[in-house]
């Protein structure tokens, strides 16, 4: 992990949910975009905040559109 984050440290998230987000989902599936453990990991290595693009960014083109399809009904353009 880079030094974005300044002077502290992420604690690592229990080792039975997905070491990136810290949720429990079907590694298929996107990251929790809205988990605070994903955001602060994400930052501390890129030096931004994570987009849906980026908690989706392993996944298939379907599953992506199908993402996509419905964070827009609940007003989230990806």
């Amino acid at each position: 992990m880079s030094n974005h984050l300044g002077p502290w440290t992420l604690m690592p998230c229990a080792p039975d949910v997905c070491q990136e987000c810290a949720k429990d989902h079907d590694p298929s599936w996107p990251h929790n975009q809205q988990s605070m453990y994903y955001q602060y990991k994400f930052y501390g290595q890129h030096g931004r905040f994570p987009t849906w693009a980026d908690a989706m960014a392993h996944c298939s083109d379907e599953l992506k559109q199908f993402w996509i399809q419905e964070l827009k009904k609940h007003g989230i353009e990806v």
